[in-house]
């Protein structure tokens, strides 16, 4: 079907064309049938294999939601708002918001749901850019490493407030240093003007944190994590276990200013982790997927808006309490989800039921987004290779208890400071160049008309001129400046007063190119494995996989050249306004 002209009429004249008469079928089944061929799928050959979809849309809605909103909405929004301004943060985040994470987060949706591919696979569309669906493969798994970590964490100070009296209560307990002050002694004139209360340790919660559940006390440094902390482990497990029954079956089961803006939008929507683009690809074809992304990318956002008020009303009752500015309080992270919102909920009438609802909100918060991680992972691998998708159960094990071991590294007496060096490289950088490379591979190489084409034969309508602008011109070079000015401002590695070697930021960046040079490794790799002359390898590389047959009569779209007066739809490579 992909190498004869076929056009796809109106409904109204169906009836003329014997063979879509013969068979009975509406046009979005033709177009899926074409889309089948696009990937290579011939109908009764043993790939065709009907693809699962979720049950219900709203699975799929409060999946990418679930994914969406993770526990950076909570300890990483309110702070940067706050460390930056308050108000006027608000400013580039909704820029940013507008000019490339919705614009980006709706590019993945399309290409997931129009592909019916994982991450890696999607590139179908353009082989040599295969690459950059194995480095969002890379990520998301590094990221599960530590993010279940911090769900461990949830889960025993769950356990720990199922108890008449919070443990981080009082400076009697066996973990408690002779340091320890209780926190109503605790005033502006104790600390003194160069410290702050969110960095002074030695209250009953920041020590039942520290000592109690990390026991960093015991370690000197990176160079010394001694043994996996058995308490942690088992927690570990219990998350690992709740992943593994959630995924085996499938689905249905200033200047720095605007830096921070721009990387928190990525970070908090989750473009580029290849999650939205597997979730995707299990939405019957004919789904709106321009409605999903403006609801789930709007609803993200208002959530941070409504965790920036109520965390700040708890910093502002402990600032008060202790008769400190509020920026004596205000920290982002684990200190503010494990010390600073546990001693307050501590001063609450009910401490007992608050804490243990609070907590399970941290771990709602954060398995809906290890999960989506997880998936995107085992998607994204199991579309590449057959026989994994065939043993999906095994598969999921693997991966699970992959992270799990690696995992165990991050809960021993200095597992904080791996935690705090993967958080750091494994994510940062190398995320953002991930999104700068998928938007290039889809706007300049397939072409945005081309894509506005797959849009438009899924939900009866072509992007409006707006998203197109942003998906070929805005987001790309707003992309590049943010992984520019990230590789620029990283400074040295630290955990409050400890500075981290030199060694370790060697490896950090190892862990992030890790995952980057999987782009120029593979591209190079294709081409290198290709037939033909230099030409011919090229345009192979940059063609569909469904279009190679035209590469061999000479007729590469985007060798083309054209001029036009106004915009039109056809499969050149340039966008013409």
């Amino acid at each position: 079907i992909a190498k004869m002209n076929i056009q796809v009429l109106p409904e109204h004249k169906l009836s003329s064309v014997a063979p879509l008469k013969q068979f009975n079928m509406e046009k979005k089944e033709v177009e899926l049938i074409l889309v089948k061929e696009q990937n290579g799928v011939h109908p009764g050959s043993a790939d065709d294999v009907v693809r699962e979809t979720w049950g219900k849309k709203l699975d799929f809605l409060l999946s990418v939601i679930g994914f969406a909103v993770d526990l950076a909405n909570v300890w990483r929004f309110p702070y940067l708002c706050y460390k930056n301004g308050g108000g006027a943060f608000l400013i580039p985040y909704v820029l940013f918001l507008v000019i490339a994470g919705m614009p980006l987060f709706y590019m993945e949706l399309a290409l997931g749901q129009f592909n019916r591919e994982g991450a890696a696979t999607v590139w179908k569309i353009c082989p040599v850019f295969k690459g950059v669906g194995y480095t969002v493969i890379i990520i998301a798994l590094y990221v599960g490493f530590y993010y279940n970590v911090i769900i461990a964490w949830s889960l025993y100070y769950l356990f720990a407030s199922l108890t008449s009296e919070l443990p981080w209560l009082g400076c009697k307990h066996s973990w408690n240093s002779p340091n320890c002050t209780e926190p109503q002694h605790i005033n502006g004139t104790i600390l003194g003007n160069r410290t702050s209360y969110s960095k002074f340790k030695n209250t009953p919660a920041g020590e039942f944190y520290e000592r109690g559940v990390l026991h960093i006390h015991e370690s000197r440094g990176i160079d010394d994590l001694g043994l996996p902390r058995w308490e942690l482990a088992i927690c570990l497990i219990v998350v690992v276990f709740i992943l593994y029954f959630s995924l085996w079956k499938g689905v249905k089961s200033s200047g720095k200013v605007w830096i921070d803006a721009a990387t928190q939008i990525f970070y908090s929507l989750g473009a580029g982790f290849g999650v939205l683009i597997a979730f995707a690809s299990y939405n019957k074809f004919e789904n709106n997927c321009y409605r999903d992304a403006i609801l789930t990318s709007t609803i993200n956002c208002v959530t941070s808006f409504i965790s920036g008020f109520a965390i700040f009303s708890v910093l502002g009752y402990m600032a008060n309490q202790h008769q400190v500015n509020i920026k004596d309080v205000a920290t982002e992270g684990a200190g503010l989800v494990f010390i600073i919102y546990p001693e307050a909920i501590s001063t609450l009438p009910g401490a007992t039921f608050f804490a243990i609802v609070f907590f399970i909100m941290l771990l709602t918060l954060g398995i809906d987004s290890a999960m989506g991680g997880m998936e995107a992972v085992i998607t994204g691998l199991s579309d590449d290779f057959k026989i994994l998708k065939r043993n999906r159960k095994l598969f999921t094990f693997i991966v699970a208890f992959g992270t799990f071991l690696m995992a165990l590294l991050c809960i021993t007496n200095g597992g904080i400071y791996v935690l705090t060096l993967l958080d750091k490289y494994a994510a940062g950088t190398s995320i953002l160049f991930g999104v700068l490379i998928e938007a290039i591979g889809v706007s300049w190489f397939y072409g945005v008309d081309r894509f506005s084409e797959d849009i438009e034969r899924m939900t009866g309508f072509k992007p409006g001129i707006y998203w197109r602008l942003c998906w070929k011109y805005v987001s790309p070079t707003f992309l590049l400046f943010v992984v520019i000015a990230s590789i620029v401002t990283s400074g040295e590695l630290r955990y409050d007063d400890y500075v981290f070697p030199d060694w370790s930021n060697i490896v950090g960046w190892f862990i992030a190119l890790s995952s980057m040079l999987c782009v120029p490794i593979y591209a190079i790799y294709k081409f290198l494995t290709l037939p033909g002359t230099f030409k011919e390898r090229t345009a192979y590389c940059i063609t569909p996989e469904h279009e190679y047959h035209m590469v061999m009569e000479g007729n590469v779209r985007q060798y083309k050249v054209r001029q036009c007066k106004r915009y039109n739809y056809n499969y050149s490579l340039p966008i013409c306004i």
